[in-house]
């Protein structure tokens, strides 16, 4: 693999709804660089990027995947990016390490969800982007329709460089707007030139218009020759262009049909001439030594850094971490520090990874996108760089997982196998987090989407050979009291020699802290109970507290006093005393009026404006309290709802549903609320028929 220089990179992210035809796009880019000897398809599994076991047999991207293409000296990096919202974590990444975005759009399907979603993700990070209306080999396909939709979301500047030319319903060849010259298709991609047809003169006339407009705007003198009606020369066109589409004011938008090679050459040429190289974009990380910002800007004279933007973690390939040279040129024997953990690392080797394989590269200059192997420090996210000028670069902002199951085991024993093999798949996976919720005797793993965690459950099974299986969560329930009570409780027992005796006189009351489980007082006078045993009065407290007598739920907001009791100088111990507590605690909590609180959680739902109705309605069947509902000024509304955790499992399936996949959601936790008497009385029995067949075993 050549070594190419900053100016000679374009670091280019593919985004889209799933299924508008990004990886078929990225694969007909690597068979036309003549790096694949044949056209691999989605639905024979064989493609460049989607090489994962489940991708293959899914048909669809599950992770983000390099592709380096050579196209006319430059080294384009292409990054595709999944489609689907359950795995949005890995477009977050890719987009973080991106100079510029191919928006894709199915010319059968028109613009969709995720095509204002990617345009939105564009707008977060400031990135130049193109559009490619693909599918354009199908019947039925209006590209104009298209071009209509997209004007009508994003105004003027959606600029079509291109658009089609038909015979009997064929896509034959297109229109070059800019040079106002018809191309037709020949074999592999090729294409020579045709006369426009004259249908085609009307459309021809509107989209130069628009586009010598959006060039005129580029400079006064431009402004002051398009009024007196002056010719633009095409290198003049394609050099305004060029800083239109890159301070983002024009969004070109080009065509095609990839799975017959079909405008990708146009496309790869588009991307060469308009976008910009890594050295164009801004990159500033803090200087550890001085504080101050570190304006690297992909400057390959500077000192050498790099931050990591993601990892792969799979026992046949091995670890990547897959890098992006901030500032100059990394080579394959240098040893950096990894600034975050302050560990030493020596790279070994440098790779440039296509899909799975991997190549070694010597170097890497500033702005490249490579992977080194075998990092045992590193994780996604870090910075490297040099001993003598270390630097901290900002880590890409992924989104947080709310879709939560709970796992166990299908075969005892493989406890440990599963924890260390989830280990590496979150490191691997930023948005999927395991978690051991001891309090519920429960683990936990959540995840973007029930699509998303049944992945990784078959990813388990084939790639670490274990099988866990998922379930609902138990909902942390607290149990608390509403009353006071005054108990004793007596632990006597004599079976020859010492016996055991203990009894202690308790007043419960609530102690108005529903964050603490218990307080605890002690007022004995004139020695009743000896003060040696209180602390073992305490510990039963602390026993009892943590499965209550209700229903086995943590106990909170409870006030024990002990004020009184007795004692046998031979027969009293530790033990006994804190046996006469568990018995005061259970009779003492069961008459001072026991209820079970529910976790409560403040949430935040984000929907176009016309689905409003629709979901605060669907709040109101989940118990949901709406407090506020405000504009965000980009054609959505902000919910804002307090709701019962019971309520809110399986919400990401029916808020997507609900709204196409446009909703967003976010949750956390608020408080503990008495729950209805419902509720409360369905958990008490659960718990006495778990009890019951736990006895009839």
């Amino acid at each position: 693999m050549d070594v190419y220089r900053t100016d000679r990179i374009r670091n280019v992210v593919l985004l889209g709804h799933g299924g508008s035809g990004k990886t078929t796009l990225a694969e007909a880019m690597a068979y036309l660089a003549g790096m694949t000897s044949r056209l691999g398809r989605v639905e024979d599994g064989n493609t460049v990027s989607d090489f994962d076991k489940e991708e293959i047999k899914r048909h669809f991207s599950i992770s983000a995947s390099l592709i380096p293409v050579p196209w006319d000296k430059v080294k384009i990096n292409v990054l595709d990016t999944p489609g689907y919202f359950d795995f949005v974590g890995e477009v977050e990444e890719a987009v973080s390490a991106a100079d510029a975005a191919i928006i894709v759009v199915s010319g059968k399907a028109g613009v969709q969800v995720g095509t204002q979603k990617a345009w939105n993700l564009c707008e977060k990070y400031k990135l130049p982007r193109m559009l490619f209306v693909t599918d354009m080999d199908m019947d039925d396909v209006s590209y104009r329709k298209v071009v209509e939709e997209l004007t009508e979301l994003y105004g003027k500047k959606i600029a079509p460089l291109h658009f089609p030319i038909r015979e009997d319903g064929k896509f034959v060849g297109y229109v070059n707007v800019v040079k106002q010259a018809g191309r037709k298709y020949i074999d592999r991609g090729g294409k020579q030139e045709c006369e426009i047809p004259e249908y085609l003169n009307e459309y021809l006339e509107k989209y130069h218009d628009i586009l010598m407009e959006s060039v005129a705007e580029t400079s006064e003198e431009f402004m002051d020759r398009y009024f007196e009606g002056d010719e633009f020369s095409v290198t003049e066109v394609s050099a305004a262009l060029a800083t239109n589409v890159q301070d983002g004011s024009i969004v070109p938008v080009c065509m095609g049909a990839p799975v017959s090679l079909r405008g990708v050459s146009n496309l790869l040429d588009d991307i060469c001439g308009y976008f910009p190289s890594p050295d164009k974009r801004s990159c500033n990380g803090i200087s550890q030594k001085t504080n101050e910002i570190f304006e690297a800007n992909y400057d390959f004279a500077k000192a050498k850094s790099a931050y990591v933007w993601k990892t792969i973690v799979d026992p046949f390939i091995g670890k990547y971490s897959f890098i992006k040279v901030a500032s100059g040129v990394i080579k394959s024997d240098d040893t950096l520090l990894n600034v975050e953990k302050g560990e030493e690392e020596r790279l070994n080797k440098l790779y440039v990874l296509e899909g799975s394989k991997p190549y070694e590269v010597p170097e890497l200059h500033a702005g490249d996108i490579g992977a080194i192997a075998k990092l045992n420090s590193v994780q996604t996210g870090d910075s490297l760089a040099t001993k003598t000028a270390p630097v901290l670069y900002p880590k890409a902002v992924i989104s947080t997982p709310y879709t939560c199951k709970r796992y166990k085991a299908v075969k005892k024993g493989d406890e440990d196998k599963i924890s260390q093999a989830l280990a590496k798949m979150t490191s691997e996976d930023k948005t999927l987090r395991a978690e051991n919720d001891s309090a519920n005797r429960q683990t936990l793993l959540y995840g973007m989407g029930d699509q998303h965690l049944d992945i990784i459950v078959n990813k388990l099974k084939d790639r670490y050979k274990v099988d866990i299986e998922l379930s609902k969560p138990k909902v942390p329930f607290r149990e608390t009291i509403r009353k006071n009570s005054d108990v004793e409780g007596k632990h006597k027992k004599q079976s020859g020699g010492h016996g055991q005796y203990g009894h202690v006189k308790m007043r419960f009351a609530p102690s108005g802290d529903l964050e603490t489980p218990y307080e605890f007082e002690q007022v004995v006078v004139g020695g009743a109970v000896p003060k040696n045993y209180f602390p073992a009065v305490e510990k039963g407290l602390q026993e009892c507290v943590l499965k209550g007598p209700l229903a086995s739920y943590p106990v909170v907001g409870v006030k024990a006093t002990l004020y009184d009791g007795s004692y046998h100088p031979v027969d009293s111990s530790e033990m006994a005393f804190k046996m006469a507590t568990i018995l005061a605690f259970k009779k003492g909590f069961m008459d001072a009026s026991p209820v079970l609180l529910e976790p409560i959680v403040s949430m935040k739902v984000t929907v176009p404006d016309k689905y409003t109705g629709d979901v605060m309605g669907d709040l109101n069947k989940r118990r949901g309290r709406v407090l506020g509902m405000n504009p965000d000024h980009d054609g959505n509304t902000v919910i804002e709802a307090d709701i019962p955790m019971l309520e809110i499992y399986g919400y990401s399936t029916d808020l997507r549903s609900m709204t196409g996949g446009s909703g967003d959601f976010s949750y956390e936790f608020a408080r503990y609320e008495q729950a209805p008497a419902d509720i409360q009385k369905k958990e008490i029995e659960a718990r006495a028929a778990k009890d019951d067949g736990a006895e009839d075993k």
